[in-house]
C-alpha cells in the first residue's frame, strides 16, 4: 500500500492532476493557526492542505478504488502557539492519523466486498441444482408438463444476459465475477437442455443457443487469459451488441403472446438498427458521445435481458398459478442470496449497471418469486419471513458499511454518487 503525500502550501494550491480509477482526490478543508497573545511574523499561517496522490493498495488484481472517495471533514484542530514552535507540530500527526484511519476503513471494506463477491460463487454454483434435480425427476417420471412451469424464454434471456455480462466483467478483469457468470451460463444452459428434452423449448432455438454458448465461453476464456486476437474480440463485442439489441425487444414481445400477435417484427427492426449503429461506430461516422453510447450498449442490454428474466417468470406464474409448484423455493432463495452478495461490491466500485442488475435480481427474481410462492401457499410463512428479513438487513448493512468506508454523511450520499456522479 502506497501512502499519500501531504504538502503544506504557502500560496494558492496547484491544479489537481486528472484522476485515475485507483487515485482518490481528497479535500480536507482549511485549518487555521490559532494565536494567543503572541504572534510571530516569521511563521506564516497554514494554508489549505490537499492530498494530491492518495493511492490505495488493493487486495487482488481486480479490485479498484473509486475516484469519488472523499474523506470526512475533520473538526477544527487547535495547534501550538508560537512559543511552543519547538514542539513537534501535532497537526501533521493528526493528518497522518486521519489518513491512516481513512485508508484502513476503505481498504477493509474493499477486502470485504471482494470476499463477498467470491462467496457468491457458492449460491450461484448451487443455484440451478435444485431445479435441475426437480426437472430430472419429472423427466424420469414422464411428467414433462411440469417443466412447462419454467418458461424457456425466461431462461433464455437469463442465459444471454449471463453470457454478455461474462464478456463485460472479463474486460474489466473482475475475476470472481467472471467465475460467477461462467457458472451462471453453464447451469442455465443445463436447465435449457432439460426444457428442450421435455419439448418446452423448440429444437431449432435450442441448437442456435448451443452454438452461441459454446463460442461465447471459448472466446471469453481465451480473452481473459490474453490468448485472443483483439480483432476477434472486437467482432465478438459487436456480435453480442447486435444480438442483445435484437433479442431484447423480441423476447419482451414474445413473453405476452398470445395476448399480442405472434410476430418477429420487433426483432427484425431492432436487428437492423443495431447493425447500422455498430457499423457506423466502427467506421467513425458517429459523434464521440454516440460512439461511447454504442460501446456501452452491450453491457446495459445484458443487464436488461437479465432483468427481464423475473418478469417472464412472474408472467408465467400469473397465467398458470397451478404450475408454480414446479418451481424450486431453494433455487429462488439461492438466486436472492447470490445476487445479494454482489450488491456491496457493485456499490463499492460505483458500477451503476452492476448494482442495478444485482438489486433487481435479488428483489424481483429471488424475493419476488418467493412472494408468488408464499401467496400460492407453496412455501411456509416462516420461510418467507426469514428470507425477507435477511434480504433487507443485508441491504441495510451494505449501505451503512459503504457510507462509513467512504466517509459520507448518510447512505443517500453513496446512492447519489452512484447514480448521478
Amino acid at each position: 500500500m502506497t501512502g499519500g503525500s501531504v504538502a503544506v502550501l504557502s500560496g494558492a494550491p496547484p491544479p489537481l492532476q486528472p484522476l485515475t480509477p485507483n487515485i482518490c482526490s481528497c479535500n480536507i478543508g482549511r485549518v487555521f493557526l490559532h494565536h494567543s497573545h503572541f504572534s510571530n511574523p516569521s511563521i506564516p499561517p497554514l494554508k489549505r492542505s490537499i492530498f494530491d496522490t492518495l493511492k490505495l493498495g488493493t487486495p487482488s488484481s481486480y479490485s479498484s478504488v473509486n475516484p469519488y472517495f472523499r474523506l470526512k471533514r475533520r473538526p477544527r484542530i487547535r495547534t501550538n502557539s508560537a512559543l511552543d514552535s519547538d514542539i513537534p507540530n501535532p497537526l501533521h500527526q493528526e493528518h497522518n492519523d486521519q489518513e491512516e484511519i481513512s485508508k484502513k476503513n476503505l481498504q477493509q471494506w474493499d477486502s470485504l466486498t471482494a470476499k463477498f463477491a467470491g462467496a457468491a460463487n457458492v449460491p450461484f454454483l448451487l443455484l440451478q441444482l435444485p431445479q435441475i434435480v426437480l426437472n430430472a425427476r419429472n423427466l424420469l417420471a414422464g411428467n414433462n408438463a411440469a417443466l412447462f412451469a419454467v418458461p424457456w424464454l425466461g431462461m433464455f434471456t437469463g442465459l444471454l444476459g449471463n453470457l454478455s455480462l461474462l464478456s463485460y466483467f472479463a474486460k474489466k478483469r473482475e475475476t470472481e465475477v467472471v467465475v460467477v457468470q461462467t457458472l451462471g451460463v453453464v447451469t442455465t444452459f443445463a436447465v435449457i437442455t432439460q426444457l428442450a428434452m421435455a419439448g418446452s423449448m423448440p429444437l431449432p432455438q435450442f441448437a442456435a443457443t448451443s452454438i452461441v454458448v459454446a463460442c461465447g465461453l471459448l472466446v471469453n476464456f481465451l480473452y481473459f487469459f490474453k490468448l485472443l486476437n483483439q480483432r476477434i474480440w472486437h467482432f465478438w463485442e459487436d456480435f453480442i451488441t447486435v444480438a442483445g439489441l435484437s433479442a431484447l425487444p423480441q423476447v419482451m414481445w414474445s413473453t405476452f403472446v398470445p395476448y399480442v400477435p405472434n410476430s418477429i417484427l420487433p426483432g427484425i427492426v431492432s436487428f437492423l438498427i443495431a447493425v447500422v449503429a455498430v457499423v457506423m461506430a466502427r467506421i467513425g461516422k458517429l459523434p464521440e458521445k454516440a460512439t461511447k453510447f454504442v460501446g456501452s450498449v452491450s453491457g446495459w442490454t445484458a443487464t436488461l435481458l437479465f432483468m427481464w428474466m423475473p418478469v417472464a417468470q412472474m408472467w408465467t406464474n400469473f397465467l398458470n398459478p397451478d404450475n408454480i409448484r414446479g418451481l424450486s423455493s431453494i433455487s429462488m432463495l439461492l438466486a436472492m442470496m447470490g445476487n445479494g452478495l454482489l450488491i456491496p461490491r457493485a456499490l463499492f466500485v460505483k458500477d451503476l449497471m452492476w448494482f442495478t442488475g444485482s438489486c433487481w435480481a435479488s428483489f424481483f427474481y429471488g424475493w419476488g418469486n418467493l412472494i408468488c410462492m408464499y401467496l400460492c401457499e407453496s412455501i411456509s410463512k416462516e420461510f418467507f419471513l426469514a428470507a425477507t428479513v435477511g434480504l433487507f438487513l443485508w441491504t441495510g448493512f451494505a449501505l451503512w458499511s459503504d457510507t462509513k468506508a467512504y466517509g459520507h454523511e448518510s447512505p443517500f450520499t453513496s446512492l447519489k454518487v452512484l447514480f448521478f456522479d
